[in-house]
Formats: C-alpha cells, sequence, structure tokens
C-alpha cells in the first residue's frame, strides 16, 4: 500500500477543468508521514525480491596464474531502509529519497585452479550506503481515477564488502574488489525497476476510489477529480466534484458550485470540506425524484414543549378542527415545489424551503383525515448546534480498505461553505 495513507486519499492530479469543486481534501505532513511509513514498508517488501544470478568468470591471481571461480544460490538476508524523507515539490509532485540504507547477501562459491585443484565453501556481502531517489508524478485517468508513475530513479551503493568462508577463501580475497564491483553492479541495476513497480502497484489500489456512489435508490455521488491538487511543502489539496445526480441520470443544476478554500489548519492527518454546492446539489436531485417530503409526528416534538400536535391544540386557533375531530392526534406532511436552498453559516444550517404543509387528523382505525393545506414561500429553517440524524448518511470519498477516525465536525463560513 505504497503512500496510500496520502494518497486518499493523493488520489489525484486530474486533468485541469474549469470547474470549482464541491469537495476538497486535504492531506497534511501528518497524514504524508502515515502515508511514508507504509510505503517504506512496501518497498523494502519489494526489494526482498531482488535476485542475483548464478554467476562465474576467470581471473588471473599471482602467483598461482589462472583461477576459475562461480558464485551461486546468492540471497538477501536483511534489509534496512532507515532514513526515507518525501518532499512535497510545489506545484509539482512527490520525490522520495531513501538514505543510509544496506542490504546483506549470502551464497555460495567454488573455485577452480592448476588445472586440478577445486575448493568450495560459503561468503557474505555487505552492501551500505545505499541511496534511492524516486520521483513521482500524480495524474488523473480518463475516468477521474488517480494513477502515479515514476518521473525519475537513481540508485547507488556506497560500499559493498566481501567475505568468504571455508576451503581457499584465501584466494577469492586475492581478487574480491572484482568480484564486490560485479555484486555492486548488478544490484544497481535491479532496485529501481524494483521501487518502480511498488509504485505501479499502488494504482490498482487506487483505482477503488470511489469516483461515482450510489447513496439510495434515487442518488448516486460522483468524486471524480475536476483540477490538479494545490502541492505546497507541507500539504496536498485536493479537489473532487462532490456532486448529486439522480441514479443515471447526470443532469446538471441550474447553479454551479462557487470557488472556495479550505481553512489553514494542520493539526489533523486529513481535512476534508464539503461546499453547500454539494448539499444543495443533493436538495435538487431528491427534489427532482418527487421524494421531498416528510412526515411531521407529535412524538418529534420536544416533550416540554406546550404545544402538541393533537386537534385539541389546533382546535384554540381552528375551532372547527376541535369540533369535528375531538381527541385525535395529528400529523404533518411537509413537502417542496421547487429545491430547497441550503446555506451554511458559522455554527448553523439554514435551510430555505418553498412548499406546502398538509395537516392529517389521525383516526382510530390509523386513517388520515385531510384538515387544511398551508403554503410555505421562502421559510428558512435553521440549525444550530443541534445533533442531526442523517439517516444511512452518504459516502464519503475513500480507498478501499481505509477508514477514518476521531472524525470531527464543524459549520463554518468561508464563501457559503461546510467544513
Amino acid at each position: 500500500m505504497f503512500l496510500c495513507g496520502w494518497l486518499v486519499m493523493v488520489t489525484l492530479i486530474p486533468v485541469i477543468l474549469s470547474v470549482n469543486p464541491g469537495v476538497e481534501v486535504k492531506i497534511t505532513d501528518k497524514g504524508i508521514e502515515y502515508g511514508r511509513q507504509l510505503g517504506i514498508a512496501a518497498i523494502q517488501e519489494k526489494l526482498k525480491k531482488i535476485r542475483i544470478p548464478d554467476f562465474s568468470g576467470k581471473q588471473r591471481v599471482s602467483p598461482i596464474g589462472k583461477v576459475q571461480y562461480s558464485l551461486t544460490n546468492i540471497q538477501i538476508v536483511n534489509i534496512g531502509l532507515p532514513i526515507a524523507p518525501i518532499q512535497l515539490v510545489p506545484g509539482s509532485g512527490v520525490k522520495l529519497s531513501i538514505n543510509n540504507a544496506f542490504i546483506n547477501l549470502r551464497g555460495n562459491w567454488r573455485v577452480k585452479f592448476l588445472r586440478w585443484v577445486k575448493n568450495s565453501g560459503s561468503f557474505e556481502v555487505g552492501m551500505n550506503d545505499l541511496s534511492i531517489s524516486e520521483s513521482l508524478a500524480v495524474k488523473s485517468d480518463s475516468t477521474g481515477r488517480p494513477e502515479v508513475s515514476t518521473i525519475s530513479c537513481a540508485a547507488s551503493v556506497g560500499r559493498v564488502r566481501i567475505k568468504f568462508h571455508g576451503g581457499a577463501s584465501w584466494l577469492y580475497n586475492l581478487f574480491s574488489k572484482y568480484i564486490e564491483k560485479a555484486l555492486k553492479s548488478a544490484l544497481q541495476k535491479q532496485i529501481c525497476p524494483l521501487v518502480t513497480n511498488a509504485i505501479d502497484d499502488m494504482n490498482p489500489r487506487l483505482k477503488t476510489l470511489n469516483v461515482l456512489a450510489n447513496v439510495d435508490k434515487y442518488a448516486e455521488i460522483e468524486y471524480s477529480m475536476v483540477s490538479s491538487p494545490a502541492i505546497s511543502s507541507s500539504s496536498i489539496a485536493l479537489k473532487l466534484k462532490g456532486q448529486f445526480y439522480n441514479i443515471g441520470q447526470h443532469q446538471e443544476p441550474p447553479f454551479s458550485a462557487p470557488a472556495f478554500s479550505l481553512p489553514p489548519e494542520n493539526s489533523n492527518m486529513l481535512y476534508m470540506a464539503l461546499s453547500a454546492f454539494t448539499a444543495n446539489s443533493a436538495a435538487f436531485v431528491y427534489h427532482k425524484a418527487g421524494v421531498l417530503s416528510i412526515y411531521i409526528t407529535d412524538d418529534m416534538i420536544p416533550k416540554r414543549s406546550p404545544i402538541r400536535l393533537t386537534t385539541t391544540t389546533f382546535g384554540t386557533f381552528i375551532p372547527q378542527i376541535s369540533k369535528q375531530f375531538p381527541g385525535l392526534m395529528m400529523k404533518l406532511l411537509m413537502k417542496t415545489d421547487k429545491s430547497p436552498v441550503v446555506t451554511f453559516e458559522p455554527d448553523r444550517v439554514t435551510v430555505q424551503v418553498t412548499g406546502t404543509v398538509t395537516a392529517y387528523a389521525i383516526q382510530p382505525n390509523d386513517t388520515l383525515t385531510p384538515l387544511f393545506i398551508l403554503n410555505l414561500v421562502g421559510n428558512a429553517i435553521s440549525i444550530q448546534r443541534l445533533g442531526i440524524q442523517l439517516g444511512k448518511g452518504y459516502p464519503l470519498p475513500a480507498i478501499r480498505n481505509m477508514e477514518l477516525e476521531n472524525t470531527k465536525l464543524q459549520i463554518l463560513k468561508v464563501r457559503d461553505e461546510l467544513f
């Protein structure tokens, strides 16, 4: 899961469009550090797959003369990647630097000299001061999902030390420099392809980003990217469409997303901003589907309230109600006749609704008898510091197997957006 913790996630450099996002995601240096830990573990596993083939040759060693040798069964026994900072390149991409790494190997040796003398044994190799520098490009594929690729890679091994055991190992020590050079070359050729392969392995995981997710039988939400991320030296801001659509009918609403930006906070790993545009696109979709209606019953009214949903209470205002339907409970049906308008202010959500309220008396057999109809024109419902039950809610942009923890919700006014 190389760098997967902060690619939620760097899901993310798309084709640049002239569309403002409905959702923005910011990954801070804390999130990047988490991704670095995952990435180093993935690279380390890839480097364990290095395979150095058996090789042999001839070398003239004084005073013995020509020596035939072979090195076989070369295996990695240990890898260490102690220092591996990730550097964000503002406006460009990501650079991964691994320094002071090491790889230890072991294998078997065999020699033949003076035509008839043969000998064999084992050897150990220590490769130190290994460094890897990898520059990444992050972009969008044709579906608005993230895609990462390698811009450049460089790898070098600073020191190689080989130690032979058993038999005529002193012979090898006479020309160990030659063998060390051959092993160093064989190793360096494999490092960058394996690191690049680890990066390529990210793409199938990034393809699990839910760029189009079902909300319910009426709506789906699109999270495709609308522009390149804003990369600074300490964070990455990602811009996603964040728009609701009717299932299978991607009709654009008669309004567009305004520009907005995330507040300059960096204490958490991840920040996600939901614009009022996202909420209004949901209102447009559900109104179009004809399902923006709600029944209000007496049990939804605080018990301490003196006003109850009964014919007795409403009979105070409309006497005919209590006379014709004495002692009955009531139910109100609120229904929109056009799409509501949602705005966000500090610690407050305001919904402007135009529609009707139909009052019903609940008969003893549970049938509903209409009592009256009220027209709602431009009425605003303001919600402040209240617990809001969202039912099933809707899916947030996420990569498979990634979960959000310790989440907090704030409502702020930043050009009419929700954070």
